[in-house]
């Protein structure tokens, strides 16, 4: 019967776990930050467990030129639900917490794993609606155009960049999962017999970590010709030989159309160095994919052209772009230079 108890820092952990819970209740869940050259402060939406707040009015007044629905607390049957699902598990954690049963804990983690699922399912399920159910007769129709935010991290909508991440009740919610899976480890290491009955929760955890960890990516994305924006000069990226991408550590993307703005918008510090994640430049060879800056070699010729007379191209090998030199007058540079 020793065996089937749980330890006593498991005890305290749950109680913890419970008792953070219950701040999610007055606290925000979920931000989305909107940026545009028109609103350089930023406009900022927050989810609570059971309202909205920050500058919702306002997005409301500019989602209605281009159809989508406006976001009223009342609308979201979730918001009657969740203040109570988040009770129940602060309550079954300390619960278990009091009882100190493995099965416990091991139902515990598995119940909180598949809320927390469900919970994101929803949430997409809900930015696909908002998103995509535009009204047809709005004042603003870009054909073929959907607004659907990013679960995590940033998306570039029309002129707005969007960027969606917990607050500090979904950090609390992360955090619980974490110590919930330690708790999980933790009792198995200690208890090696108990391992069969901890598989099924194990390989659902680790599902959903790794599922965590991957959606806040760093990776470059293909810039769209005519869609997006310089970050820079504020002008339609019009040439995918010449396009370019910075990428944050939180996953967002600043869009360049000539290596010149990339270049201008480094120098001013916009963000720091510390916070970028990746420098991206077009290959200027087919098939126009992004390199990465530390990998990629760099000709610079006034026989070029680009958009905004930067007139650099990258390429992803050297070869390639001793291929080029037969046709422009020009000089190889640095890697350094670019970066």
């Amino acid at each position: 019967m020793k065996n089937n108890r749980v330890s006593g820092i498991t005890r305290i952990l749950l109680a913890v776990c419970g008792l953070g819970l219950l701040i999610v209740l007055f606290v925000p869940m979920w931000r989305i930050e909107l940026a545009a050259p028109q609103y350089p402060e930023g406009l900022m939406m927050f989810i609570y467990a059971n309202k909205l707040g920050g500058n919702v009015d306002i997005i409301n007044g500019l989602n209605h030129y281009i159809g989508m629905k406006t976001l009223h607390a009342n609308d979201f049957a979730e918001f009657k639900i969740l203040p109570g699902l988040i009770i129940f598990y602060a309550l079954l954690f300390i619960a278990t917490a009091v009882i100190a049963k493995k099965k416990w804990l091991n139902l515990s983690a598995i119940l909180f794993v598949l809320f927390g699922i469900v919970a994101m399912v929803d949430f997409w399920r809900w930015e696909y609606d908002y998103g995509h159910n535009l009204n047809p007769d709005a004042a603003i129709i870009v054909p073929g155009m959907a607004y659907q935010p990013p679960l995590i991290g940033f998306k570039q909508l029309l002129n707005f960049g969007a960027y969606s991440m917990p607050d500090v009740g979904g950090w609390i919610f992360v955090a619980v999962g974490v110590i919930l899976l330690g708790l999980v480890v933790y009792e198995w290491k200690w208890h090696p017999k108990s391992a069969v009955q901890l598989a099924p929760s194990m390989m659902v955890l680790l599902t959903l970590l790794s599922v965590s960890l991957s959606s806040c990516s760093t990776q470059p994305q293909a810039l769209r010709i005519g869609k997006d924006n310089c970050a820079f000069c504020k002008m339609p990226i019009s040439d995918n030989r010449f396009g370019a991408e910075i990428i944050t550590k939180k996953s967002k993307i600043y869009t360049f159309d000539d290596p010149h703005c990339i270049l201008s918008f480094l120098k001013a510090n916009t963000v720091a160095k510390m916070d970028i994640a990746g420098i991206y430049y077009a290959n200027f060879a087919e098939p126009h994919q992004l390199i990465n800056a530390s990998k990629a070699y760099f000709f610079k010729s006034p026989d070029l052209k680009s958009p905004m007379n930067g007139n650099v191209a990258s390429f992803d090998t050297e070869e390639n772009l001793n291929k080029v030199l037969p046709q422009f007058n020009g000089v190889k540079i640095s890697r350094e230079e670019m970066q």
